[in-house]
């Protein structure tokens, strides 16, 4: 008896040796996969930015400057970033180096992972295929709050490569208390408002102005700027140029101005010049002239953007200059839709051939230009997304006007193949119209000659129209 009592325990401590052993075993296997889970491989990113905004959220932050925000998204980002050990590297461009720049890195094959800039500046990296598409990491919540005409002006092709993150529209502005002296209040919109007139009510705030100004008080004024000395501020006279009807670029891309609306449109802006609605000799005044002359109260109507506006207003509360009541106002046109246009900013991610590298860039730029807290950033200049510029309307009242105008942008570039190029092609022509050496027929009919040489020459190296 005694004898089995001692096998049956025998037995029975073999048995739990056994089975402990067993848990020890799955319980290091289970910890050493633990811990090789825990070692995630390193990635290292660059992201390249141009000065844009100091500070996270406000530039009075304590040690707000332009890569505290980018920095900031970088720890946010790789704190909760699971593919990776990523690593989030910042750096602040001169925006005048900026070609010169991505033009060494990229050709010794070290440009940035992620750059953050004016989409409007970048769209030739694009045609030559240094850009990646952004189309996989864009989302339907996205595409609802930001309007369409953000996403037009970023996509090239059938691909959207930067996803818009704020923008700098352009406006008119306009001296309400001219408009008063010249008893043309009923014009005078809201001061939160952009200010809608038709063609034919602009006509008559020209004349009104020219006729009506009282010249006691603004010596040596006038209406209306009117620039073409060089390519600087040459948007609003892409817009003017719009102004009945013209679409401007076809389907394919090609400028297609020379028409009866193109000419007319010409025509309009020798007739405002001859007219003394302007300032005078304008083929030889820059926007950085009439934007002074604005300011200084010798120009009723001008040019600007949100950066120029709020630092006129800045400069009158300094005492920088004299206070008027500065307001905003769209450019008319024939159809009585008014025409607005933008620079939507934005991030970019670059071809580096590094797919690992490449899907970080992805996931970092879709990461802080849709998480909710981050995107309020926006507020630092015009946001793109609804939901911001209702956030913060309150604060900044024009974002509602801004954000209702959006529906009215025309996407001024077209994402054509040589538009810096393009650029250099308009105020030459401009200058022979307004100078009365060219014809309105004869400045858009040469003008479209010359911008489709340059489109096509550019389109033959173009990775979006090679594709398609």
């Amino acid at each position: 008896m005694n004898s089995k009592r001692f096998l049956v325990t025998i037995v029975a401590l073999i048995l739990l040796t056994s089975i402990m052993a067993g848990c020890s075993s799955k319980n290091n296997e289970a910890g050493n996969n633990a811990g090789d889970s825990g070692k995630k491989e390193k990635v290292a990113i660059k992201v390249w930015l141009t000065p844009q905004w100091k500070g996270v959220l406000d530039a009075t932050e304590p040690g707000a400057d332009y890569d505290s925000f980018f920095k900031h998204a970088a720890e946010k980002f790789t704190a909760q970033y699971s593919k990776y050990d990523a690593k989030v590297d910042v750096e602040v461009i001169a925006g005048d180096q900026r070609d010169q720049l991505l033009n060494v890195n990229l050709s010794s094959g070290t440009p940035p992972d992620v750059i953050f800039e004016s989409v409007f500046a970048l769209g030739d990296y694009v045609h030559r295929g240094a850009l990646a598409p952004l189309t996989d990491i864009v989302d339907d919540a996205s595409k609802k709050d930001i309007a369409q005409s953000y996403w037009d002006s970023v996509t090239f092709g059938k691909d959207v490569y930067f996803y818009p993150f704020q923008n700098n529209p352009g406006t008119l502005v306009y001296n309400a208390d001219m408009f008063k002296a010249a008893g043309l209040e009923k014009f005078v919109g809201g001061d939160t408002e952009i200010k809608t007139w038709t063609l034919a009510e602009y006509e008559e705030i020209l004349k009104g102005l020219k006729d009506n100004l009282p010249k006691d008080k603004y010596s040596n004024a006038y209406p209306m700027a009117l620039y073409a000395m060089n390519n600087q501020g040459d948007t609003w006279n892409l817009a003017y140029l719009r102004m009945f009807g013209n679409k401007f670029f076809d389907d394919q891309g090609n400028i297609v101005l020379d028409d009866a609306n193109g000419v007319k449109a010409a025509a309009w802006l020798k007739k405002i010049k001859d007219a003394g609605y302007t300032n005078p000799g304008p083929e030889s005044v820059s926007s950085n002239d009439v934007n002074g002359m604005f300011q200084n109260q010798q120009l009723a109507i001008s040019f600007t953007n949100p950066v120029l506006f709020n630092n006129t207003k800045a400069d009158m509360e300094s005492g920088k200059l004299k206070k008027f009541d500065a307001r905003l106002a769209n450019i008319p046109s024939e159809s009585g839709d008014p025409l607005s246009f933008t620079y939507v900013t934005g991030a970019g991610v670059f071809n580096t051939k590094d797919e690992k590298r490449m899907e970080v860039a992805k996931d970092f730029v879709k990461f802080f230009s849709t998480d909710p807290e981050l995107v309020k950033s926006s507020k630092n200049a015009i946001p793109v997304r609804s939901s911001v510029a209702e956030e913060f309307k309150s604060e900044k009242p024009l974002f509602a006007a801004y954000d209702a105008n959006s529906k009215y942008l025309f996407n001024f570039t077209g994402n054509v193949p040589g538009y810096s190029q393009l650029r250099e092609v308009l105020y030459p022509e401009l200058q022979a119209l307004y100078m009365g050496a060219s014809t309105p027929e004869r400045a858009v009919k040469e003008y479209q000659t010359k911008g489709n040489k340059v489109i096509q020459t550019n389109k033959a190296n173009s990775v979006i129209y090679g594709n398609q």
